[in-house]
């Protein structure tokens, strides 16, 4: 059984940083590609970024690029979103998600965690 699970989101102010954790169990993490996605109030989950399985390649939105940055631990089956100078529109609940690199659409998904960001 596959579980993503995802940690570290809270609350905190304009300009702060925070970085969110997600936990794998139950495929081989390390041929997977590890993606982010986030849904705020009213909107659409919309991505976030991904990283290929074998870790040398990201990709990003426009929106976060050069504020956030996902990395892995394969070691640890886990994937992280290093998320800096924050603003309120990254506000909503972040998600983690995995995908074989020969499919398009991501697989499995994580329950999300939270992040508020206030002004």
């Amino acid at each position: 059984q596959v579980q993503l699970v995802e940690s570290g989101g809270g609350l905190v102010q304009a300009g702060d940083s925070l970085r969110l954790s997600c936990a794998a169990s139950g495929l081989p993490f390390s041929q997977y590609d590890m993606g982010w996605f986030r849904q705020a109030p009213g909107k659409e989950r919309e991505f976030v970024g991904r990283l290929r399985w074998s870790g040398g390649s990201t990709f990003y939105a426009d929106s976060v690029k050069g504020r956030f940055t996902i990395s892995r631990d394969n070691a640890k089956n886990t994937v992280y979103l290093q998320m800096n100078s924050l603003k309120p529109e990254d506000t909503g609940v972040y998600y983690c998600a995995a995908k074989r690199d020969y499919v398009v659409q991501f697989s499995y998904w994580g329950q999300g965690t939270q992040v508020t960001v206030s002004a």
